[in-house]
């Protein structure tokens, strides 16, 4: 009895990281299995260079403050007061920034700001101390926008997710746009999509530290590979064969548009990750546009199958329409913040109530919660990840957490079960077994530790976690089965589950972020 409590125990779903997300679908790689991005500097604020606060930058809190100014004051005053107005002005899109050095715009802004600091730097202050001091904290806006400027540009994780882009931009330009341009069609699909999931992936590991334009940098790239993902996927490519001209006089019409869909969605391929330099965005709208409206004028009245067919060509091309405004949907959406997403919002709350029961579980015991329990991985299995890898991680890993107290409620009780069972029938107790059954008390114990751990890997803690769990293994190793069957599978499925805690331990403290 007590052997199959354990083998129904260790058939439940918790699996370390390893279990279907999309029911039936492959899952992606765990996220540690890819190389890890540099950790960003901390960034306690919009302005992490700017030191002080006070009335010059109101809107803006981390500015340095000063006086107010008025008419009446000093000359070098009222100049130092109006190129503090250009700072200002200046401040949002210093701080909204989120390319590279070599782009126009962070030449225009460093360009502007070091005028800026020649202004400043030309203006008299007669060797008076207040005008002194008020140069010199204006000196100090302006070069912290300056830094803050190029700091953001050559951050490591900025260029980690510059050169995950070119990787993508080389995969798309030999596979897709070149064969395209020399009217060849695409070869090698199956392997081109693993290497863009794989791109995909680690640009949703990459480490922000919070940072906004880190964020709408990771962001832009994430989409424009994701949307490519779909496009390429052909997740909304018509089902239907084209059908034969002479089927109706509107096919001939609806089959070019097909062909010239073929050709479009090359180019929005293009688009979408800046390998295009003819081409536009609105070019190719205004292409689908026209296209769509003569679709939508045939008369295919009369022909139930032809007019399915113009249809789904028809909805080819609005979803291919979708794509085109990535542009400038991270800036005026705010989507680069996956806090505000619905499903990561829908994720954090089943998080919270998840964290709820599993203190209730380790203060005040087991007292029904595996229900509840189960509903919420029902309601977890229900987000819309919208094909976004953090999104889908950001799952992945709540399932996780769920899992972990349930197979913890479920082993404490198999453990009750299998002590009422000795203590009714000792007679019937094997070495073998009962060897494996406390190693499996002691697991449950330093599972339960597990599960209120809330320190980093660093932590004297966590070392000491991690190494009772080896010793636990060590000790799983050298059960002897004696030949019993049993024991074997019961020793296997204990390995299995040492192993679990240790990859749960190791997720909780990997920092992994939005």
């Amino acid at each position: 009895m007590a052997v199959r409590w354990l083998c129904s125990l260790f058939g439940k779903p918790f699996d370390g990281g390893k279990r279907n997300m999309d029911h039936g679908h492959q899952q992606q790689p765990r996220p540690h299995s890819y190389p890890q991005t540099q950790t960003p500097p901390s960034q306690p604020g919009p302005f992490p260079y700017f030191p002080g606060g006070g009335a010059f930058f109101p809107a803006f809190p981390g500015f340095p403050g000063g006086s107010t100014l008025s008419p009446g004051q000093h000359p070098a005053l009222l100049r130092l007061g109006e190129l503090q107005g250009e700072v200002t002005t200046f401040a949002p899109h210093v701080c909204a920034f989120s390319g590279l050095q070599s782009d126009r715009e962070y030449k225009r802004l460093e360009r502007e700001l070091a005028r800026l600091q020649v202004e400043v730097d030309q203006v008299e202050t007669e060797g008076r101390g207040e005008l002194q001091a008020a140069r010199k904290r204006v000196a100090g806006e302006v070069e912290g926008l300056l830094r803050y400027l190029e700091g953001n540009a050559t951050h490591p994780s900025r260029l980690a997710v510059e050169a995950l882009a070119q990787e993508a931009q080389g995969l798309l330009l030999t596979g897709i746009v070149e064969p395209h341009r020399a009217g060849l069609p695409p070869g090698g699909a199956e392997e081109l999509l693993e290497a863009l999931q794989d791109v995909a992936m680690r640009l949703a590991q990459v480490k922000t530290g919070g940072s906004v334009p880190l964020r709408k940098a990771r962001y832009r790239s994430l989409t424009r590979v994701c949307a490519v993902l779909e496009v390429l996927e052909g997740t909304t490519q018509v089902r239907t064969l084209p059908l034969s001209n002479e089927t109706h006089a509107a096919v001939q019409a609806i089959n070019r548009a097909m062909t010239e869909l073929s050709s479009a969605r090359c180019q929005l391929v293009a688009l979408l990750m800046g390998l295009s330099g003819r081409d536009s965005c609105a070019n190719l709208a205004r292409a689908l546009t026209e296209l769509q409206l003569e679709l939508d004028a045939l008369d295919v009245s009369g022909d139930a199958a032809v007019r399915n067919y113009r249809k789904q060509v028809v909805e080819e091309i609005n979803a291919l329409l979708k794509h085109l405004d990535l542009e400038e949907e991270g800036d005026n959406t705010r989507r680069y913040d996956l806090t505000q997403n619905d499903s990561i919002r829908e994720i954090e709350a089943i998080r919270g109530r998840v964290s709820d029961l599993r203190w209730e579980v380790l203060r005040q015991g087991i007292a029904g919660q595996g229900a509840e329990l189960q509903s919420l991985l029902t309601r977890l299995d229900e987000v819309d990840t919208g094909r976004n890898p953090c999104i889908r991680e950001a799952r992945r890993r709540a399932v996780l957490e769920v899992q972990a107290v349930i197979t913890f409620i479920d082993l404490q009780g198999a453990l009750w079960q299998h002590h009422a069972e000795q203590e009714q029938n000792p007679a019937q107790r094997r070495p073998p077994l009962e060897a494996v059954w406390r190693v499996l008390a002691s697991l449950a114990e330093l599972q339960a530790q597990v599960l209120g751990f809330d320190g980093k890997r660093a932590d004297k803690s966590y070392m000491v976690l991690e190494e009772l769990l080896t010793k636990r293994l060590l000790d799983l190793d050298a059960v002897d089965p004696q030949g019993d069957p049993d024991a074997k599978a019961a020793r296997k499925q204990a390995v299995k589950y040492a192993q679990n805690i240790l990859s749960y331990l190791d997720m909780k403290t990997d920092e992994w972020e939005y």
